[in-house]
Parts: C-alpha cells; structure tokens; sequence
C-alpha cells in the first residue's frame, strides 16, 4: 500500500535568495505588533548573517502612546504622545542601523479606487484588533494580488489574533506559490485568507469590547500580560521557519495560554 505523503508548502523561491531585502508591511504596532517588530528585528540580523539580503519593513498605526500602553506594550514612559509607529521604527533602527519605515494611518483604502501608498510588498503581518480592519486588509491584498506589481509581488498575509487567554496566527498566500516538483512530499501551493476560512467565527467574535482602554489594570481585565508576546514569538517563529527550512508542514496554530495547549493547522 502507497504511503500518503506528506502536505507541505514550500517557500516562494526569491524570498530564499533575494537580491534585495524582502519588504514587510506589518500593520498594527500595539500589544503584538510591537513584539512582533522586535522579532522581525531579530531575525533581519540574523538573515543577514546567513548570507541572505534580509528584511525592510514599513510599520503602520495611526495610533499615538498613552499610559494604558506602559508595561503590555513596547513603549517607554518617555514615548508617551509619539505615534506607535513612528516610536518604534526609530528605537529598532537605531539598534539595528536599518532604514525601516513609520506610517502614521491606517493601512486601508485611501479611496473607492485607490491603494495606500506604499501597499505594495512581497510579506504582509497584521496585527489589528477588529474584524472590519482583516476583511480591509484582505481586500487591499485581493487586489494587490491581480495588480501589475511586480518588483514586490505580494507572497504572503500572516494574521495575529487573539481574545484575553487564547488566540491564533494564520499563514495565507496570496495567489498561488509555484511549486517545485517533489518525489517525497505533495506540495500546496494556496493558502486560504483566514478572512475566507473563518470568516464566520471573525464575525461571531466581533463582540468583544474594542474601546481603548485608560489603564494598564483595565487592558489587562481584556488580554492577559502574555498573550501577545506568545502569539508574536510563536508567529515569527514560523515565518523564520519558512526562510530557515524552506518549507513548512503548518500554516499557523492555535494557542490557548490558560491551559498551555497549543494545536497546529496543518498545510492541505
């Protein structure tokens, strides 16, 4: 009897030896996008120890710090007022000495007929706490995708979400990956829109309280301390797996940090 091989999904190729660095949009700098730049930093340094070309990421928020963001997130006493963006992508290149870039809007449509500025990019990380800021998302990277972009093709949408104890972070492409021909593994080459796989739960779970908070102890009665600093580790782990290895058998998972469960969503 045939053995069933494996489903995985192999890396687009250029982002493996690119001749430039890939361009990141990671939209949303507060609980977990401010930790996930700093993993991003991360592993741009470590990329570009291996010989790659490494990262550029533009960061966009159009929200400034207040004190109910001290402690959960990324951010100084002294930032207090700056644009989340614009704090952040200043602390990270002056450690890093890249030239990553702040924008201080939203990243949605500008018009009925036009993109943001700046939307075109090969990786896309978003890191929004409402279910009308993905569906956006989504539909800016629909477009993007039948669009005559081609130095940054858009490639890939990793989504950050969560509730006060669990959450979830979710690989998507964006169009089909090509695939290279494969004797030991079935190769997948569309990774579904978490906006299209479970849209209905995105919908059924817009209940939840989304107004800002005005205190660290009242934003941490909606997300516990540690939620986004697990989903942001976890998550850049498998984009840094995606470099790494070159392909992957999992295309996100789910995480649950009151009972430590963690369950993987498989690739096929």
């Amino acid at each position: 009897m045939p053995t069933e091989k494996t489903k995985v999904h192999f890396t687009d190729s250029y982002l493996m030896s690119p001749t430039n660095p890939i361009e990141v949009n990671l939209i949303g700098a507060g609980g977990t996008g401010s930790k996930v730049l700093t993993a991003l930093v991360e592993m741009n340094h470590s990329l570009i120890d291996l010989g790659h070309a490494g990262l550029s990421v533009r960061l966009w928020d159009d929200d400034t710090v207040t004190t109910a963001n001290l402690g959960r997130q990324r951010f100084a006493e002294s930032e207090t007022g700056l644009y989340k963006s614009v704090a952040l992508i200043n602390r990270a290149n002056r450690w890093s000495g890249t030239n990553w870039k702040a924008e201080t809007v939203k990243f949605e449509k500008m018009s009925a007929e036009r993109l943001p500025d700046h939307a075109a990019a090969s990786i896309y990380i978003s890191c929004v706490d409402s279910v009308k800021a993905r569906f956006g998302i989504a539909e800016i990277l629909k477009e993007l995708d039948s669009s005559s972009y081609n130095h940054h093709k858009a490639k890939y949408w990793i989504d950050f979400g969560n509730s006060k104890y669990s959450g979830q972070v979710i690989l998507s492409t964006i169009g089909d990956i090509r695939q290279p021909n494969s004797e030991k593994y079935e190769t997948i080459a569309s990774l579904p829109f978490v906006t299209e796989e479970f849209g209905e739960l995105l919908k059924q779970s817009e209940t939840q309280d989304n107004t800002p908070s005005c205190s660290l102890a009242e934003a941490l009665e909606k997300q516990d301390l540690y939620i986004n600093a697990a989903l942001a580790q976890m998550g850049s782990s498998l984009l840094w797996g995606l470099f790494r290895n070159g392909l992957t058998e999992n295309r996100g998972f789910f995480l649950n940090l009151k009972n430590f469960h963690s369950q993987p969503l498989k690739v096929g």
